[in-house]
């Protein structure tokens, strides 16, 4: 009988041992992309989003097909050049549209749920490459069973696109690290420069992460000449401002005006912004139910005065006041003009001289707080008073849940970031310049946060498996027979 030596034997067992974790790792990722594609079909059958921004959006990718230009459509059909969005998701939508028809918002919402899933599939793969097999399949199941990003995927908003380009640019900085080559280099461009063309604040994704792939090479990455880097950093960045300076002339020879990106308050030339009114919201607006119940009222629908937080008062006169110009504003047909708008702003100016501190700080960190902490329910069927529990049990009860879970991903962020994985101080400054630029916004909506959820699944898998490890060997430590 033939004796088969030791070294092949060990060999074999490591084989055996190595299928059954392919098989393994593929079940799971199979299970984890079921259950992410079961999820968003599900919201996106049960609660639908096809009104108000989607159709915007959907307008303008029409008028881009059918007429050639970037232009709106008002009540009389006549359609108007505009600078209110950035072009990135109207050529998404119109390049749609050509493919499955003019106005087939079912098959976009499809299209974005598998694409959703594809930046999943990019998280792990980063994680994979900068972690472990295990930390990446966390990150896989945290990205895919996430139903704060999922309710967006069917959704014809920028949401969706911008996560998938987000993870799209942190797999591509560590694939530049890996091999320095113009592959890597041209698609983190692309995504950078998409998510600017998506959303404004999509350029803080490049300012953040382009100094990484630089970073990288010099810390960890293979040798690469001085000359030939210099060649990729300046095409790529001719690459990058090449649509925007496009967009940039565009809106000068349209309305003589310089933007290089999209007005703050979506508006074009010519229209009124209400600075008065916007200033006096930044002195008590706090939350989400304020900028629904209010913010969004202005202009063309009446403002209850109940509505007002009490905190909109320093006193009986300010109230008599606030009174008086939503007063005028009714009798004005639910218009600000002028004159209420330049009242408001000098109501605003009283209570900042009042408390300063309360408005450049602590009204700022509030709403920042709640873009962050609240439930994420702005899309589904739930009041806004949803702590009120005696109005709707369950509501309330989910909603407790919603925050708990949104907590959760906070969390596992955090103590990942604690962890210092590869590439954590550029995702912190990422998300440090984001939170620092939604603290200036004066109606706070949860959604705004969701852009920093893909360095969170990131972080967060890292987390999740260190810390399950953590508690898995502490366990048995303390277990007879165990080893520690």
């Amino acid at each position: 009988m033939k004796t088969v030596p030791a070294s092949e034997l060990a060999a074999a067992r490591r084989n055996d041992g190595d299928t059954r974790l392919g098989l393994g790792v593929a079940v799971s990722i199979a299970l984890a992309l079921t259950g992410g594609f079961a999820l968003r079909a599900w919201i996106y059958w049960k609660f639908p989003q096809n009104n108000g921004d989607p159709l915007i959006y959907g307008d303008l990718a029409k008028n881009l097909l059918l007429h050639g230009r970037f232009a709106t459509t008002d009540g009389a059909g006549a359609i108007h050049s505009t600078l209110i969005r950035l072009p990135g998701y109207p050529l998404f939508l119109a390049a749609c549209f050509r493919v499955f028809g003019v106005e087939n918002y079912g098959a976009i919402g499809w299209l974005q749920i598998l694409l959703d899933l594809a930046g999943c599939l990019l998280l792990y793969d980063f994680v994979r490459r900068v972690a472990s097999q295990r930390a990446a399949q966390c990150t896989l199941w945290l990205a895919a069973l996430c139903p704060f990003t999922a309710v967006y995927a069917g959704a014809s908003l920028t949401e969706t696109p911008t996560l998938f380009v987000i993870a799209l640019a942190l797999w591509s900085v560590e694939r530049f690290r890996a091999k320095p080559a113009w592959p890597a280099a041209l698609t983190f461009t692309f995504a950078v420069t998409f998510a600017a063309l998506l959303r404004p604040d999509g350029a803080l994704v490049g300012v953040a992460l382009a100094p990484a792939m630089i970073f990288g090479l010099r810390n960890s990455g293979p040798a690469i000449s001085r000359g030939r880097l210099l060649r990729i950093v300046t095409v790529c960045l001719l690459l990058a401002i090449t649509p925007f300076a496009v967009w940039t002339a565009r809106n000068w020879r349209t309305f003589h005006v310089f933007e290089p990106l999209a007005p703050r308050y979506a508006t074009d030339p010519g229209e009124d912004t209400f600075p008065g009114f916007q200033r006096w919201t930044k002195t008590w607006c706090l939350d989400f139910v304020s900028t629904y119940n209010v913010y969004w009222h202005v202009a063309g629908e009446p403002i209850d005065i109940h509505d007002l937080p009490i905190r909109a008062f320093d006193s009986p006169a300010q109230y008599d006041e606030t009174v008086a110009l939503l007063k005028a504003y009714e009798d004005n047909g639910e218009d600000l003009s002028t004159e209420i708008d330049a009242g408001f702003a000098r109501l605003a100016a009283e209570r900042i001289a009042a408390h300063p501190l309360r408005y450049y700080l602590w009204l700022p960190l509030g709403r920042l707080a709640d873009m962050w902490l609240r439930p994420r329910i702005e899309n589904l069927p739930i009041d806004l008073d949803w702590w009120v529990y005696k109005h709707h049990y369950a509501e309330t009860r989910f909603s407790w849940f919603y925050a708990g879970l949104n907590a959760f991903y906070v969390l596992l962020g955090f103590i990942g970031l604690c962890l210092r994985p590869r590439y954590w101080p550029w995702m912190m400054a990422y998300f440090l310049l984001r939170s620092a630029l939604l603290a200036t916004i004066e109606a706070p909506e949860a959604r705004y946060t969701l852009e920093c959820f893909p360095m969170l699944f990131a972080v967060g898998g890292i987390a999740l498996y260190r810390t399950t490890v953590w508690a898995w060997l502490s366990l048995m430590s303390k277990t007879p027979g165990g080893k520690g």
